[in-house]
């Protein structure tokens, strides 16, 4: 059983920068593929940024391209999320997931296994 915390979530400005942190316990962290997905007010759960279980690659939503950048540390057990330039329209909980099948790569929430329990970012204009 893996456990997920994430922190750094907060308000801020549009135009600001924001890092979220998740730290990952209880597996095999190096194996996983982890990712990020934010659920916005009245809106679905949607895919944010993933990167494989050896930090090879990445793969990025379309309203976060270009703004979002998301790295892992496995000596940290941890996966950050780098955001800039936020807009209003980034205003959500934020979720870290981790994938336990190794290999496997996708922007599916369905298959990431674990979850944390989100953390709020709300960005004003």
């Amino acid at each position: 059983q893996m456990q997920l915390v994430e922190s750094g979530g907060g308000v801020v400005q549009a135009g600001d920068s924001l890092r979220l942190s998740c730290i990952v316990s209880g597996g095999t962290f190096s194996r996983c593929a982890l990712a990020w997905f934010r659920q916005g007010p009245g809106k679905e759960r949607e895919f944010v940024a993933a990167v494989n279980w050896s930090g090879t690659r990445t793969n990025y939503g379309s309203s976060v391209k270009g703004r979002f950048t998301i790295t892992r540390d496995d000596a940290l057990n941890r996966v950050t999320l780098r955001m800039d330039n936020l807009k209003p329209d980034d205003t959500a909980v934020y979720y870290c997931a981790v994938d336990s099948d190794w290999g496997r790569f996708t922007s599916d929430s369905q298959e990431y296994d674990y979850w944390g329990q989100g953390t709020q970012v709300t960005v004003t204009s």
